[in-house]
């Protein structure tokens, strides 16, 4: 086991920065190398490294990402890229012999989630999918829940991506930032992963359980261009383009064991921020949207919600990772905690050379929801077939490797 585990990271603006800002603090890691398309960002990642480092390290930069890989001293790379540059730059550095991971965001096309999980069957390094939502608080505490069968057998679940960015997509242009040109292009569910990431481990996909079917509706989308309008000026060029992204994208799925799944895209209409999360089973129902919970023949009063909070403080029900995060000294960590504790997972799976929670398999059925879902849209609402991209391993596979970590098992002899 290495006393030091070497990383790297690809994409160095908001998020990738994000990133840097934990992973520097970290006395078990060291940051090698940044590498970004803009020089710009580059010098600012090496600036975050090199004033907490002090010369104690040395970072490299780079823009060129296949120059960075070819280093044999880098043991993982974190890619928080454009979206459409996740899938090549996950199979490069696992071809180079390093484990990745990949941040949220959908696939362009099946094939390319199918080039992450070959590449990583044939080389035996990992992808790990970086879906932080599946360390929330909350999440965990709901997934301890289910896994204890507190409510019963989970029948039907939902959770969204409800963020009013409009700011963000409208000046896309102008910060060099993705959003923007998907928005313009294509219509479909562009981010399930901060609702689905938690919902596939609530329902056991791709170990005991898989995704069959989906199928998506798209709104008319008409809330980014009043924005841009309003915030650009009518005779801005922007504001004669037609926007093709639907402001709502509603997307259902249906799993191998009956469950059913409801996704919602909502980017670009005022909204407050909501995962919408919600789990319905034969015993109880948790809605997060009200912060509430009702468990039959467990709440004090009948058919009356309760809060949730009264739960995520009681350590029979809050996941123990989450008892023993809020006990360390550890302050911030992202989001609340999330993005430290997806952050750890990873780190975890490369120094131990195991498989991470979120492995290739999960992260290649995350990402084929987008563009299943821009087929779907296209053909009037058609079901699209999810592909099985274990092969028909899902029916039989053993949980991922022991660890505090873990989203497949509570284990509470490891705390």
């Amino acid at each position: 086991m290495k006393d030091k585990v070497r990383l790297a990271v690809i994409g160095t603006s908001g998020r990738g920065c994000g990133h840097l800002k934990l992973l520097v603090n970290m006395n078990d890691i060291e940051v090698a190398a940044v590498c970004d398309l803009y020089e710009d960002r580059v010098e600012n990642a090496l600036k975050i490294c090199n004033e907490k480092y002090q010369g104690t390290v040395k970072v490299d930069g780079y823009t060129d990402y296949r120059r960075m890989l070819e280093r044999r001293d880098i043991d993982g790379v974190i890619i928080s890229s454009s979206w459409n540059s996740h899938g090549y730059l996950a199979v490069a550095a696992m071809e180079s012999g390093k484990y990745a991971a990949v941040e949220c965001g959908g696939a362009a096309s099946i094939d390319e989630c199918w080039q992450i999980v070959r590449t990583y069957e044939r080389t035996g390094n990992h992808c790990m999918f970086l879906e932080n939502c599946c360390y929330g608080r909350e999440e965990m505490t709901v997934l301890r829940m289910i896994k204890d069968g507190i409510f019963g057998e989970v029948v039907h679940t939902e959770g969204g991506y409800q963020h009013d960015i409009r700011k963000g997509i409208a000046f896309g242009t102008e910060n060099r930032h993705y959003r923007f040109s998907n928005f313009m292009n294509r219509n479909g569910e562009f981010y399930p992963a901060h609702e689905l990431g938690p919902i596939q481990k609530y329902l056991n996909i791709n170990r005991g359980n898989r995704m069959l079917t989906l199928t998506s509706t798209s709104s008319k989308a008409r809330g980014l261009r009043e924005y841009i309008i309003r915030e650009k000026g009518a005779d801005h060029p922007h504001a004669a383009m037609e926007v093709t992204e639907g402001d709502i994208v509603t997307t259902v799925i249906k799993c191998a064991h009956g469950e059913t799944i409801v996704l919602t895209h909502d980017c670009t209409l005022p909204h407050p921020y909501s995962r919408r999360g919600r789990v319905q089973g034969t015993r109880g129902i948790w809605a997060e949207d009200n912060k509430s919970i009702y468990i039959e023949g467990l709440s004090p009063n009948h058919d009356t919600w309760e809060p949730f909070s009264k739960y995520m403080d009681d350590p029979k029900y809050e996941h123990p990772l989450w008892t023993w995060f809020r006990s360390s000294e550890i302050e911030g960590g992202g989001h609340g905690g999330m993005d430290y504790l997806v952050l750890r997972a990873f780190i975890e799976s490369v120094r131990e050379r195991i498989a991470p929670p979120l492995d290739a398999y999960d992260g290649a059925c995350l990402m084929a929801i987008t563009p299943l879902s821009e087929n779907s849209i296209a053909m009037g609402g058609a079901p699209q077939a999810i592909p099985d991209f274990t092969d028909g391993k899902w029916i039989n596979r053993e949980p991922s490797p022991k660890s505090r970590y873990s989203l497949d098992e509570v284990d509470l002899s490891l705390f």
